[in-house]
């Protein structure tokens, strides 16, 4: 049990570190296009903008997440299984029941995301409901509030914002400088450095996406397979979840980089296994399944 609370304040703690740098990173940008333009009211909006992200990112980015992938609320009477499943299982966990959204998508998947757990949500596809039993779908529920209760969502859904904020970045500084910046030889060296910068964002922002996933850790899956596998008392419930949802190799009409860590499973589909294993979202199948059936013997 210590190790499961060490892991909750290691979340916590690079969920303030995360926010902490991205906050420097703008400020930094700021001053850089204050001296650009010798103009420090530049550097007071930036500073300005940094504080109002990164609440907007604390407090909605659970919500764009489910706007991104279309996400639906739904009722006990619509989805019975579910809803009973999840109830029970948040009994079992000593959490408040989440509440649940059902995507439209014939790829089998599911995420949580939330602030925290009394602002928790699950989320499943109708491809997945449409694939698994009773013991699988329960595998899978127990699997997503084992985010919640070791606390992975905020961190995982506050990268959702941040990473597509550089992006959005990336393309601002090159829309920029096609604009052009005056016919002076400082507007030409205004020009010149919009250019570069969004050149290197447009570079990095795939590979600052994906390294700040791994910093997130492929671990945190492998630590909510086997508390799920505790909370529900049979393994291959989840195992054979799992299975299934790689055997159906479909990629999501929603699929996004910026969103992918947070499902249970890659949600790219056959696509994902041509990337190499170090900047995969997720760990290998073969390895989560393995893990799941060596802990019930």
């Amino acid at each position: 049990m210590a190790s499961l609370y060490r892991h909750q304040s290691a979340n916590v703690r690079k969920t303030w570190l995360f926010v902490s740098m991205f906050f420097v990173f703008l400020i930094l940008l700021g001053w850089v296009f204050s001296r650009v333009y010798g103009n420090p009211t530049i550097l007071y909006f930036f500073v300005f903008f940094s504080v109002i992200l990164n609440i907007f990112s604390y407090w909605f980015s659970d919500r764009i997440v489910l706007k991104l992938h279309r996400a639906k609320p739904v009722t006990r009477q619509e989805y019975f299984d579910l809803w009973n499943a999840t109830e029970n299982l948040s009994i079992t966990a000593g959490l408040p029941q989440p509440k649940l959204y059902v995507i439209d998508d014939p790829a089998p998947n599911a995420f949580a995301t939330g602030r925290n757990k009394e602002h928790a949500v699950v989320a499943v596809t109708t491809g997945l409901l449409r694939i698994l039993d009773k013991t699988e779908l329960e595998g899978v529920i127990s699997h997503e509030l084992s985010h919640i209760g070791n606390r992975d969502m905020l961190l995982s859904t506050i990268v959702v914002v941040l990473v597509g904020f550089v992006t959005l970045l990336s393309d601002f500084f090159l829309r920029t400088a096609r604009w052009g910046g005056g016919r002076s030889s400082r507007g030409n060296q205004i020009q010149v450095i919009f250019l570069l910068v969004g050149i290197i964002l447009a570079i990095l922002s795939p590979l600052i996406a994906t390294l700040i996933q791994l910093a997130i850790s492929r671990k945190r899956e492998f630590l909510a397979d086997a508390s799920g596998a505790l909370l529900t008392r049979y393994p291959e419930g989840l195992a054979n979840a799992l299975r299934k949802i790689s055997a159906a190799g479909i990629s999501m009409r929603t699929a996004n980089h910026a969103t992918a860590h947070l499902f249970i499973a890659n949600p790219f589909g056959q696509t994902a296994r041509l990337v190499g294993k170090f900047f995969m979202t997720h760990p290998p199948v073969e390895e989560r399944i393995a893990a799941l059936l060596e802990s019930q013997t």
